[in-house]
């Protein structure tokens, strides 16, 4: 029963971010005088429907998107032209058919409200509106999920005490006879305890401490403690052995063949204790901004994370968990983390919040990548057209019109094809080869 409460908190947020991002649309569109026939949130047959006005408001069944229609979206071959009828070309007939059917949008005497009569930035602001939408719906999730949850950090009270000491290499996880005691517990400490300094100087970071530690083989170190409220002192002598080598954000340095990186350094045998934190305000935005950027990488290296997809589906690879992902595979994700019996209710509410908030980062980023039919295509046509009537003006040359971007309909169906590739793609891999966080 959580598993399914899972999926659909996923489906409704997913619902509810798409409804929103086409409001976005909706709202300056009619703002500036735009027709709207339509505001649809999915694809396929339609669930209901009602007319409200000249726009028409419906659901329909598959959740993967939405749209509103526009009067108006494409100009004529030249303005003020009429619409060819006919061609013998296969393409040339995809682009007559898209300005049929977007003349058949335009109502007789309300020419002056279609889309492509806008000025370049009305349109512009149009086009934006829904992955701003989704930008929107991000930040205000991030601001909850850190200032009001808050995150787990590594704390500065210890969470386990080794026994003895084992290289970082070492295949047995278990201590034997012989195996050198771990300075931490023949000093004494605890789990619970809260390292407050070290050798006098406060510390309030764990990488502090590892900090200070690393580097002291050999040496003894003082800790200043805190034990079930009361201070205390404990001298302890860090011990030199094999521990992976670690960066200034505390991750695992790796190597040029990527396998992780070997040093000598100082062991005291204890383990950092994770606690829930929240953050400030100023936290939000690097964080969606972080979220962003990994998007952006995983979109540039696309072509390449697809092919690795499609051997994890075919063949015997491992997914990458930082790899692309569809809806079944977010809502999987969604389900398990629901259904994690392990960790509060508090933190499954968390996780799935933050997962939603990806989701809006990633619907953000991609609806603004510069091809038809997406968001970003049709603000690089009219970014196109602003340039063009510039340079004419420069120039002293003719008005040249709106661009003709319907002679991008036959891009926009390949676009559609091979997007629709890879999303079956990634269903499927979802299910026969599902990324699997725990």
């Amino acid at each position: 029963m959580l598993y399914i409460v899972g999926v659909l908190s996923v489906v409704v947020g997913l619902a509810v971010s798409i409804a929103l991002h086409e409001l976005g649309h909706f709202a300056p569109a009619k703002w500036f005088g735009v027709r709207v026939g339509q505001f649809m949130i999915g694809f396929g047959p339609t669930i209901f429907s009602r007319r409200r006005g000249e726009t028409e408001y419906g659901l329909k069944w598959i959740p993967l998107g939405g749209y509103i229609s526009m009067s108006g979206m494409y100009p004529p071959a030249k303005e003020g032209g009429r619409v060819r009828a006919a061609s013998t070309g296969f393409f040339q007939t995809l682009v007559q058919d898209a300005r049929t059917a977007s003349a058949g949008t335009v109502v007789a005497g309300e020419e002056q409200r279609a889309f492509y009569r806008l000025p370049v930035l009305k349109r512009v602001i149009i086009m934006l509106g829904g992955p701003f939408m989704n930008l929107v719906i991000a930040v205000v999730l991030y601001a909850a999920l850190l200032m009001g949850f808050g995150i787990p950090q590594l704390s500065t009270t210890i969470g386990s005490v080794n026994e003895c000491v084992l290289p970082a290499s070492s295949e047995r996880q278990e201590c034997a006879s012989g195996d050198a005691a771990a300075p931490g517990a023949e000093a004494g400490l605890r789990p619970g305890d809260r390292i407050v300094a070290i050798n006098g100087e406060p510390v309030d970071s764990w990488n502090q401490v590892t900090g200070a530690v690393r580097p002291a083989a050999g040496d003894p170190v003082t800790l200043d403690i805190e034990r079930d409220g009361a201070p205390r002192s404990v001298i302890v002598t860090p011990l030199l052995t094999e521990r992976y080598a670690i960066d200034a954000e505390g991750e695992v340095v790796e190597g040029a063949d990527g396998e992780p990186v070997l040093e000598e350094v100082g062991f005291v045998g204890v383990g950092a204790a994770t606690e829930t934190v929240r953050q400030p305000a100023t936290e939000v935005l690097p964080a969606v901004g972080d979220n962003v950027v990994r998007v952006v990488e995983i979109i540039i290296s696309l072509p390449q994370r697809m092919v690795d997809v499609a051997q994890a589906a075919f063949g015997a690879e491992e997914r990458d968990p930082n790899g692309p992902i569809s809806v079944v595979g977010v809502g999987r994700i969604a389900g398990e983390i629901a259904s994690l019996d392990t960790i509060p209710v508090v933190d499954r509410v968390a996780n799935i919040t933050g997962v939603i908030a990806s989701l809006n980062v990633a619907l953000f980023v991609f609806n603004l990548i510069p091809l038809l039919p997406l968001d970003g295509g049709h603000i690089a046509g009219a970014l196109w057209e602003g340039l063009r009537r510039r340079l004419a003006k420069l120039f002293g040359r003719p008005e040249p019109g709106p661009v003709d971007t319907a002679r991008l309909v036959p891009i926009t169906l390949v676009v559609v094809v091979v997007l629709g590739a890879m999303s079956a793609l990634l269903i499927y891999a979802d299910l026969v080869n599902p990324i699997r966080l725990f």
